[in-house]
């Protein structure tokens, strides 16, 4: 969760539309997961909640405002996020559920970072006319997995946007000046 995951997300101008609508459904033994873990997400908005969700937001803060008017163009928002103990506690086959559903004419892959550390993540996206229509990230690491899926029109630059807000993974969209890869920098943060 703490990946850069949306910082790639500049790659989506360059993703070949499609014209096939697809809805992505978390499967039943995703949400199994929550059994075997020490931390759970679950967040599952249709349009009916983030209206109703968005009636939290502040008409007066520049940045709830932006964020309210954004949601009110979205079909829904789905995040699963699983943080475990020890490795191996969720299978390859738990992710592969996912991405064999973004198969096909309808989604495009357009971003594929696989690390030596075991930390995968992908972002795929379906295409409605010259917009994007849907989004879904996933985020396999040895002990966490998460997996957002935004359903509806947004732009690339509207995207880190929702990150801390209805549930969705804040994450950054440039690379601090910290080393990432540095494994005492959690230590040295706090």
């Amino acid at each position: 969760m703490k990946r850069n995951v949306f910082g790639f997300v500049m790659a989506v101008a360059l993703a070949m539309p499609s014209s096939a609508f697809q809805n992505v459904k978390m499967p039943v033994d995703l949400d199994k997961l929550s059994e075997r873990a020490s931390e759970s997400v679950d967040v599952t908005l249709d349009s009916s909640m983030l209206q109703l969700a968005s009636g939290f937001l502040s008409k007066d803060d520049p940045e709830e405002a932006q964020v309210k008017k954004l949601v009110s163009k979205l079909r829904g928002v789905y995040v699963r996020s699983f943080e475990f103990d020890k490795e191996g506690q969720y299978s390859p086959g738990d992710v592969e559920a996912i991405r064999s559903q973004l198969k096909g004419p309808a989604w495009s892959r357009i971003v594929g970072v696989k690390s030596t550390r075991g930390e995968n993540s992908e972002v795929y996206l379906r295409k409605d006319g010259d917009q994007v229509g849907a989004l879904v990230v996933i985020d396999a690491e040895p002990k966490e997995l998460t997996v957002v899926h935004i359903d509806g029109p947004i732009n690339p630059e509207e995207l880190s946007e929702l990150g801390g807000h209805m549930g969705i993974p804040k994450m950054r969209t440039h690379r601090s000046d910290k080393d990432q890869s540095d494994p005492h920098r959690e230590k040295k943060e706090q």
